[in-house]
């Protein structure tokens, strides 16, 4: 069975980059020199988008990702501690998880 594809719109640590690629067909937006052609060539394959981001009041936040079925938006992942940044991670993973199983997520952005 193959992997989901997500897109990878920023770098993870390695604690949080080796379990996505264990799970997903990672696909890494930000090392592609030209973003234009790596979209046109993986975008029909992509089934969520992984991202780190802040919400409440976050220019970057374009509210018409909240309407997609694809997107999966995830909390702030920015902390003071490793332990604090590798459950960040897991708690990803285990969203992307339970999206492509057909389950409730365990943070739902509403």
């Amino acid at each position: 069975m193959s992997k989901p594809v997500i897109l990878q719109v920023g770098p993870y640590p390695d604690w949080d980059q080796m379990p996505i690629d264990a799970a997903f067909d990672a696909k890494r937006l930000f090392e592609a020199s030209d973003k234009a052609a790596f979209l046109q060539e993986h975008g029909p394959q992509v089934r969520a988008i992984a991202t780190l981001d802040v919400f409440e009041g976050e220019p970057a936040l374009d509210a018409r990702f909240l309407d997609l079925d694809n997107v999966l938006l995830q909390p702030h992942h920015a902390s003071g501690t490793i332990e604090t940044r590798k459950a960040m991670g897991r708690l990803l993973r285990d969203n992307l998880t339970a999206h492509f199983a057909g389950e409730a997520l365990p943070t739902p952005v509403l």
